[in-house]
């Protein structure tokens, strides 16, 4: 069974898409609508990337939870895969622009169906320019590349090689006055060649969850801050832990920053994760 899907025209479109050249008449959707006046951040990569790479972009969008920014990606293998889901697990909305038609049958990469339908069921939204029915072409890719950066305040790159298709979505962002991110890595790794080369460039080097927050003009603590109606049922403990928990950390770390003794933290926080309040995974704790 195919998916549901919408038509919306360009009175619908969000600001930032009706700022574009060549602004298609209408876009099919499937899930929720595009909201107008959302912050939205396109994160984009390289296929085939590092655990460098894959740490970063997950680190770097679950370090924007609470913000109620929208993470924008491709749908594609890689880095756009790991950029979906980690907005869903830090709870943020995810729009993905396939570079085909939305029927089930032509979606592309088929292998990435059942992301699509976990992008669905979180609350997110599916959108191409393409009738329903069409297959992925070569030149597709850089056309949905377009919306993806003209609906996005900024764009920010993890990972690309020098000559990576994914520097035209940066290119076509600074086309349209939008700003452009880039994760610095290693001078040795060809997989950080297109971001060190787009921070040479002018680019905004992205290191931290807050120099994204900043861009938006969105501030961490007033996040925590916005959230704080949520905890009142916390513990004094919790409440504490939760704070220091802004960034994700190692057990290590948060065991010295709680200044109690191993078991009485450990023992605390096994009942914050029974709650569904905390997260230990690669490593870090981390909000959930």
């Amino acid at each position: 069974m195919d998916f549901h899907i919408e038509t919306m025209h360009s009175h619908e479109y969000p600001p930032g898409l009706l700022e574009i050249p060549d602004i298609p008449e209408s876009l099919h959707y499937v899930g929720a609508p595009l909201p107008k006046d959302a912050l939205y951040l396109c994160v984009i990569g390289a296929r085939t990337h590092t655990s460098y790479g894959a740490d970063a972009c997950d680190k770097l969008i679950r370090g924007l939870a609470g913000s109620g920014i929208i993470i924008v990606s491709g749908l594609a293998l890689g880095t756009d895969s790991i950029a979906h889901r980690s907005a869903m697990k830090a709870g943020l909305r995810t729009v993905a622009f396939p570079g085909s038609g939305l029927g089930e049958r032509v979606l592309y990469p088929a292998t990435n169906l059942s992301l699509a339908k976990e992008i669905l069921a979180a609350g997110g939204t599916l959108v191409s320019e393409f009738k329903p029915d069409f297959k992925a072409t070569l030149w597709s890719f850089p056309r949905r590349n377009r919306l993806m950066a003209g609906l996005c305040r900024a764009t920010l790159m993890i990972e690309a090689a020098e000559k990576s298709g994914t520097l035209i979505t940066a290119r076509l962002a600074l086309d349209y006055n939008r700003e452009v991110l880039a994760v610095p890595g290693p001078i040795t790794s060809p997989a950080s060649l297109g971001p060190n080369l787009l921070i040479k460039q002018g680019a905004v080097p992205i290191t931290r969850s807050e120099d994204i927050l900043e861009i938006f003009g969105l501030k961490q603590g007033a996040l925590f801050a916005g959230r704080e109606a949520g905890f009142e049922n916390l513990s004094a403990e919790e409440k504490a832990i939760m704070e220091f928990l802004a960034e994700p950390l190692s057990r290590d770390a948060l065991l010295e920053l709680v200044g109690k003794e191993a078991h009485e933290v450990n023992s605390i926080l096994s009942a914050m994760e029974i709650k569904g309040l905390i997260k230990e995974e690669y490593g870090e704790i981390r909000r959930v």
